[in-house]
């Protein structure tokens, strides 16, 4: 069992920055592949980056260059580097864990964490 805790999240201008953390506990995030996810208001929730066990990565195309997935074994926290965010960027994002490869599909996660509000205004 891990339980993963998100923040990070708030409220900034188009252009700005964020990075978000999940913090894991009762399992190493390095034990799993880890995935950030996000959800807006009346959409489904869609993928947006994952990190596996060696390192590597995978992001969604809307996403690729301004966004960045990355893990600290020692802090036991995965992170998700936001930069040059856009006001579609705004949503709910989630971090999630899974046993498996990397999947860009939320249904291949067995974990998740409460979810970390993100608001880009233009």
């Amino acid at each position: 069992q891990v339980q993963l805790v998100e923040s990070g999240g708030g409220l900034v201008q188009a252009g700005d920055s964020l990075r978000l953390s999940c913090t894991a506990s009762g399992r190493t995030v390095s034990s799993f592949a880890m995935g950030w996810f996000r959800q807006a208001p009346g959409k489904e929730r869609e993928f947006v980056a994952a990190l596996s066990r060696t390192a590597n990565t995978r992001y969604a195309d809307s996403v690729k260059g301004r966004l960045t997935i990355s893990r600290d074994n020692a802090k036991n926290t995965v992170f998700l580097q936001m930069n040059s965010l856009k006001p579609e960027d705004t949503a709910v994002y989630y971090c999630a864990a899974t046993r498996g490869t990397i999947f860009a599909s939320a249904d291949n996660y067995d974990y998740w964490g409460q979810g970390t509000q993100v608001t880009v205004s233009s």
